[in-house]
């Protein structure tokens, strides 16, 4: 068994994850973005109370932490966009000192865009795959990668950060310091601005959003439909790039946008036929993600089971050198 965080800008949950991938128990709060850092590890605690009543939570193997970013997995802090309050904020360390855990479980974090690929790797649509891409497509772009079968986090956590690949020269400045971003195209946001530039109209009471330019684009409208061709093209860029660089095999895409269906994927896969032309890079399986609302907490798990796997087989190879060692008399 697992315990799970998910911190993100408007839930906090928690959950106990079977050795299956199952989640077995739920805790969830909203969380209080605009308060102060406190507060916030406040309602971190108030999810672990939760978690902690239950029965499962004594024979816990690991605890996994995904956040919205970014993180900094070599430091165990988090500085998440949509929570103020939290800059370099010690995350692991707060969590780690929780009265309730037990003694030896070290506190595992992920960004929660790496926390997706790790679920999907372990139980959803990069299951048995070798090399990935994971990607979130919603308010913004994130994503994930696995290389070898293993979960690649890069130095600081934050490898695989698809969004922020430059995918025009002279596109807009990004809030990221970067030009031409591909989360400045293809993200839920601007594909509505997209469609509103291009002259799409949305429905009387009804906000701009990707869901809405979606159902707009299955309607046919020509406005809507070019919003996610122009995103799916920027994807398409950035994915093809990705995959000359490190050789993956297959493309799992979730998050909002996702939910689009046929309306994001089939420009997508005619884009990426033109993008991805080199002999090792065609072909990519593109797909979208299996798990939904507990993908994080999943992943979270998944980062703790890997990371306990690997603290045993460490343990393990240090017995046996123990072992072999043989005392001169």
């Amino acid at each position: 068994m697992y315990a799970a965080l998910d911190i993100g800008g408007t839930k906090i949950a928690g959950a106990l994850v079977d050795e299956e991938g199952r989640v077995v128990r739920r805790v969830q709060h909203p969380t209080p973005a605009r308060e102060s850092a406190r507060v916030l590890m406040g309602a971190v605690d108030a999810v672990l109370d939760g978690l902690a009543k239950e029965p499962g939570w004594s024979g816990i193997h690991g605890l996994g932490i995904a956040s919205a970013g970014p993180v900094n997995t070599a430091q165990g802090t988090v500085s998440p966009v949509n929570i103020p309050a939290w800059r370099d904020f010690p995350l692991v360390a707060e969590v780690r000192s929780y009265p309730s855990l037990l003694a030896g479980i070290e506190p595992v974090l992920v960004g929660d865009a790496v926390a997706m690929t790790a679920a999907e790797h372990w139980r959803g649509a990069a299951r048995d795959v070798d090399h990935a891409l994971c990607m979130v497509v919603s308010t913004g772009v994130g994503g994930g990668l696995v290389l070898n079968g293993r979960l690649h986090q890069g130095r600081s956590g934050n490898a695989g950060h698809i969004g922020h690949i430059s995918v025009d020269l002279d596109g807009a400045p990004c809030p990221c310091g970067g030009r031409g971003c591909v989360e400045g195209l293809a993200s839920g946001t601007a594909i509505a601005r997209q469609a509103v530039a291009a002259g799409w109209v949305r429905p009387r009471g009804e906000e701009a959003t990707a869901a809405a330019v979606a159902a707009a684009a299955t309607q046919g409208d020509p406005a809507a439909l070019g919003a996610f061709d122009r995103a799916a093209q920027a994807l398409a860029a950035a994915i093809a790039a990705t995959a000359t660089l490190v050789e993956i095999e297959a493309v799992v895409i979730g998050g909002g946008v996702a939910q689009a269906g046929d309306v994001l994927f089939a420009p997508l896969r005619r884009h990426l036929d033109s993008y991805a032309t080199l002999d090792f890079v065609r072909g990519l399986r593109v797909g979208p993600a299996a798990l939904a609302q507990d993908a994080g907490l999943v992943g979270a798990a998944a980062a703790a089971r890997a990371s306990a796997g690997r603290a045993a087989a460490a343990r393990t190879s240090a017995g046996r050198s123990a072992a072999g060692v043989r005392v001169r008399g």
